[in-house]
């Protein structure tokens, strides 16, 4: 008698849910965290970010986006990884001025041949062009931003934001709770645009005390201090006397 297959894991909405709550991230097949960042011979803090849906309201900038957006078609559609999504990510990464993995399937994969997330990606048309593309996974009341990118030839639009303008909108539509961008780093700024859609939405994680608080800066210098203390306090900091 041969046994029945099983069917392929996933991991439940409810799960993803929870991680992300506790200051968790995709990365590939998995889920990781992470308090510092090393970056240029330097150590820098992570300070995980969510946005409380309910509370998001749009300034001038964000509306003007979305109206921008009105121009292109979006679709929305479970994620399959394809040639089109790649060459756009190619183009993508051609133009841009940082580290990043060299392929979309390196991102989400890197060779796993069945993804555990709830994948789903918004295409951004103009005409029948792909133009931008933007990444995400979905908990029972929560989304995570994976990925954007888009056509260096329409950077001018700023894609990537209406990409997380359109993440929220359809977080919203679906009754979820929460819209997780990602994290911000202390003292570095590159990172910063994640606070774009809304900061008086936004919250950000404190790791040692695992709770959410309001996000403001004067928030986020104090828990990088409280950090980096706490990092001094390990056995490992501590210096050899001999």
């Amino acid at each position: 008698m041969s046994a029945t297959p099983s069917a392929p894991l996933s991991l439940p909405g409810r799960a993803l849910d929870f991680y992300l709550s506790q200051g968790y991230y995709r990365m590939h097949q998995d889920l990781f965290t992470c308090r510092f960042l090393p970056i240029e011979g330097g150590v820098y803090t992570v300070h995980w970010l969510r946005l409380a849906l309910a509370n998001v309201h749009y300034g001038p900038e964000q509306r003007r986006l979305l109206r921008l957006g009105e121009r292109f078609t979006v679709t929305l559609r479970p994620f399959e990884l394809t040639a089109e999504l790649e060459a756009l990510y190619a183009a993508y990464r051609a133009s841009i001025t940082f580290d990043a993995p060299p392929t979309v399937e390196a991102f989400l994969l890197a060779g796993a041949t069945h993804n555990v997330f709830d994948t789903s990606v918004l295409e951004v048309r103009d005409g029948t062009r792909l133009i931008a593309a933007g990444i995400f996974d979905s908990g029972h009341r929560s989304l995570a931003g994976i990925m954007n990118f888009y056509d260096p030839a329409y950077r001018k639009y700023s894609l990537g934001k209406l990409l997380m303008l359109l993440k929220i909108e359809h977080a919203r539509s679906q009754q979820h709770e929460y819209y997780y961008p990602g994290y911000v780093v202390h003292n570095y700024p590159k990172f910063d645009y994640k606070l774009f859609a809304c900061p008086a939405a936004t919250e950000v994680f404190d790791s040692l005390l695992r709770r959410w608080r309001p996000f403001s800066w004067e928030e986020v210098n104090r828990q990088a201090a409280d950090l980096l203390d706490d990092w001094q306090q390990e056995p490992w900091a501590e210096k050899d006397e001999g």
